[in-house]
């Protein structure tokens, strides 16, 4: 090997720490998940990709949130369970409860702010388990507004993780 070469990576090291750190929120939401439910001020910020593979999630909510969604784990959310690949919750819309189904790969983004801790995934890892765009969703996105930074009423609200971020 020349010595400008950059030596290849062939442990995956990268994937392997992408993967390590989805572990972090599934052992958070399994524990988030129990009958005692979230200890203390904890609570959870969970950004993803609308778009990715095996991401379930109303039609109404995908074309609300074309690219990705915010959604908050704090005091209304119900029937939560913590897979080995991905997560289900079911949260208030409206005043109507949607079922969600999220896999770890499509999580952006992952932020208790109780405590300050915060995960965040590149972009590129993201970008790749994304899907393309079926025709009816391709249409909603022409026709969704655009969406706002936080949402009125009692329900769960997708919020800037800017507000949390240091200046």
């Amino acid at each position: 090997m020349a010595k400008d070469e950059k030596p290849r990576d062939l442990m995956g090291y990268e994937a392997l720490s992408m993967e390590a750190m989805r572990g972090v929120i599934r052992a958070a939401l399994t524990r988030a998940a129990s009958p005692r439910g979230l200890p203390g001020d904890h609570h959870f910020y969970v950004s993803f990709r609308t778009l990715a593979a095996d991401v379930a999630i109303p039609p109404e909510l995908r074309a609300k949130y074309p690219d990705e969604m915010t959604i908050v784990l704090q005091n209304q959310f119900w029937d939560l369970h913590a897979g080995e690949t991905g997560f289900s919750v079911t949260l208030q819309f409206g005043g109507q409860p949607k079922s969600l189904s999220i896999p770890y790969a499509a999580v952006t983004r992952f932020v208790d702010p109780s405590v300050q801790f915060a995960l965040q995934f590149p972009p590129a890892l993201a970008v790749q388990t994304l899907r393309p765009p079926t025709a009816p969703v391709a249409a909603a996105r022409a026709a969704a507004p655009e969406p706002a930074a936080a949402s009125g009423g009692d329900g769960p609200k997708v919020v800037s993780l800017d507000t949390f971020r240091k200046k």
